[in-house]
């Protein structure tokens, strides 16, 4: 699938790149101790703008999903399943990805979900598939 690729900025580059060594990078208030996606210079909870990134697990449980089944572009390759993924780390540490590597019907809610990085250019997206 032909996906449409982030623009990178100061603050989403360890986001998007963390895949090349195998790390999924969050960003984490020092001053509130709390990661929080997406990454930005400042922390939605307490403002600090003392936040960087900072390697998470990479595991997480499947908060909701639903499967496409709707070809939008003649690469898509459906039906897939688009998720939100709660990282193991915080509780409402969550994004919006895609579930790989298993049939869309064995999908569930709270299944555990470990991340694998798909390489497109000079990013490295962050899918997930069953944690075993």
């Amino acid at each position: 699938m032909t996906r449409k690729l982030p623009a990178l900025t100061a603050d989403n580059r360890a986001f998007w790149q963390g895949g090349a060594t195998g790390q999924l990078q969050m960003h984490h208030c020092a001053a509130c101790a709390r990661f929080f996606q997406p990454p930005s210079p400042i922390c939605p909870r307490c403002l600090s703008q003392e936040v960087g990134p900072r390697a998470v697990s990479g595991r997480g449980k499947v908060v909701t999903y639903t499967v496409n089944h709707q070809p939008w572009r003649p690469d898509l390759k459906e039906p897939f399943v688009i998720a939100i993924v709660e990282l193991a780390e915080q509780k409402g540490l969550q994004f919006v990805t895609d579930i790989v590597g298993i049939d869309p019907d064995q999908v569930t809610i709270g299944m555990p979900v470990r991340v694998r990085f798909e390489h497109v250019e000079d990013v490295w997206i962050p899918l997930f598939e069953r944690a075993a």
